[in-house]
């Protein structure tokens, strides 16, 4: 971390570790891919013996240092975090993988919650800039030649776009769209082998939710910065209340498209408050009556490990 003055970001790095998931063999032939991931400890003193552990998902080539803020004040709440490297982005393994595509990444994730937490034990799961959940696939990448879309890629981790991008995601752009953020948001993106894993995953088509979003029955947290200059929330927020059965909206104000960056505080006193109503209850009622259904619930959604990796999934 030469260079970055940000202690929460510091902090996050020295807690930063990797663990080895099994995976198919067409993913990699060693039939294992580390994936990285920062835990923050529940404050044992604040949390609940019904609260599960709360698995926070990056936004597309990002990384779990995006939550270093959000995470401790969540820990502090009582709520046991974990942030988690999808495949091919963060800091997870590059070499030995021969995969990146969007099915290899859902079945790393999928083996990732088994491996920390088991398959019969409820968990939670957030997500940010989630309105890529109406979005489905990457457009013409998907189409292009290798060579082009080397290219293409070189573009999305250039400093003028990740600039561009830094000064769109905040309200208070003064106080954090600094040059530091900029730094800390690119830093995945310099590793050897990112280019190959983003290619990779360009070419296998992306991701395709959108159809399945209805599909989810549990409990949902939808937050929003209201000034989110990037993602317009009256059309977005409001389109996943009304896709999602069971949703509820919560506006974060003076803050732009990353609430868990720019007003950490706020957004951890709404999941805190989401987990004491929706998320324990539902926890309690599921593991009453079917032990081995696996519940998660988030920013935008409490959902089961097989409804999250179908919302995720290609196909």
């Amino acid at each position: 971390m030469t260079g970055i003055q940000e202690q929460a970001c510091i902090d996050a790095a020295k807690r930063m570790t990797r663990v080895a998931v099994p995976v198919p063999s067409d993913i990699s032939p060693s039939g294992s891919v580390g994936i990285s991931y920062i835990h923050w400890p529940a404050d044992k003193s604040k949390r609940s013996k019904n609260s599960p552990p709360l698995l926070l998902i990056h936004g597309f080539d990002s990384s779990g240092l995006e939550y270093r803020r959000l995470g401790p004040k969540l820990a502090a709440k009582g709520i046991d975090t974990y942030a988690v490297d999808i495949l091919g982005w963060g800091f997870t393994q590059y070499d030995g993988v021969s995969s990146f595509s969007a099915d290899s990444k859902v079945k790393a994730l999928e083996n990732f919650v088994n491996t920390m937490f088991g398959k019969e034990t409820p968990f939670c799961i957030a997500g940010a800039s989630d309105a890529q959940g109406f979005v489905d696939g990457v457009g013409p990448m998907a189409k292009l030649p290798t060579p082009l879309a080397k290219l293409g890629v070189g573009v999305l981790k250039s400093i003028p776009l990740r600039n561009s991008a830094n000064q769109m995601s905040y309200y208070d752009k003064e106080t954090f769209a600094t040059e530091e953020a900029q730094v800390i948001g690119r830093l995945h993106c310099l590793r050897d082998g990112w280019d190959d894993a983003m290619v990779s995953f360009m070419q296998s088509g992306g991701f395709s939710p959108s159809s399945k979003i209805p599909l989810i029955q549990s409990p949902s947290l939808v937050l929003w910065g209201r000034q989110d200059g990037i993602l317009e929330g009256k059309e977005y927020a409001n389109q996943f209340v009304e896709t999602l059965p069971n949703a509820r909206l919560v506006w974060i104000e003076e803050c732009g498209h990353v609430p868990h960056l720019e007003q950490p505080e706020t957004t951890a006193s709404a999941i805190a408050e989401f987990f004491n109503s929706d998320v324990e209850t539902q926890v309690t009622s599921v593991q009453q009556s079917q032990p081995t259904y696996l519940v998660g619930a988030g920013f935008v959604g409490a959902l089961a490990i097989s409804q999250v990796l179908n919302l995720l999934a290609s196909q």
